[in-house]
């Protein structure tokens, strides 16, 4: 395990649809669990992005938190959709894959959709580096959806005996359902590296 940052996308950086579309129409990524994904519905709404994992101790960390955040912003006003996606590689982390997905999120009741990222295209479209790795998109004055917040959940961390709460994003959240913008100054999430497929590691991750 290499503890590894987020990128920190810069903000205002559109979702790639046209990724996520392609990657699952070729089958290079599929959806192993959660309702049906709607690439149309998504981009009526505010979606929050999650590069998650089965194995991760970080990801394990905020497994719970992620379940009541599900709960708490699915109705109104806001209706946050998530999407989760795993993009670790196979070959070195079989554990990662499609059964072991869709048995975490049965475990934790998740009913988002959650993909996994096969050839590693869609984490590649986003600077993914780390699980968890959260990214926050809302409408902006151009009709797309824009990147409004990517970073930490909240500063709790594995091993220090202090549960997830989601503060930083739940704050965000606020900030969106209260008609504002998230504040800029925001703290990258922590976690382990996206695991890439041997010898095709994108530079940030070298």
């Amino acid at each position: 395990m290499a503890l590894t940052p987020s990128t920190m996308l810069p903000l205002g950086t559109p979702l790639p649809f046209g990724v996520i579309s392609a990657q699952l129409a070729t089958g290079a990524a599929q959806q192993v669990s959660g309702e049906p994904l709607d690439l149309d519905g998504l981009a009526r709404g505010p979606v929050l992005v999650l590069f998650l994992c089965e194995h991760c101790p970080f990801v394990k960390h905020v497994e719970q938190e992620l379940s009541r955040l599900q709960a708490d912003v699915a109705g109104p006003p806001l209706r946050l959709r998530i999407l989760a996606i795993s993009s670790n590689s196979l070959q070195t982390h079989p554990q990662d894959g499609a059964e072991g997905l869709r048995a975490q999120a049965a475990r934790h009741g998740w009913t988002f959709p959650y993909l996994l990222d096969g050839h590693q295209e869609i984490a590649r479209a986003f600077r993914a580096a780390c699980t968890p790795d959260p990214y926050l998109f809302a409408p902006a004055a151009d009709g797309a959806l824009r990147l409004v917040y990517r970073g930490q959940l909240d500063d709790s961390r594995p091993g220090q005996g202090r549960p997830a709460d989601g503060k930083d994003l739940r704050a965000a959240l606020a900030a969106l359902e209260a008609g504002g913008t998230p504040a800029g100054e925001q703290r990258p999430a922590i976690g382990c590296n996206i695991k890439w497929h041997p010898g095709s590691e994108p530079e940030w991750a070298r």
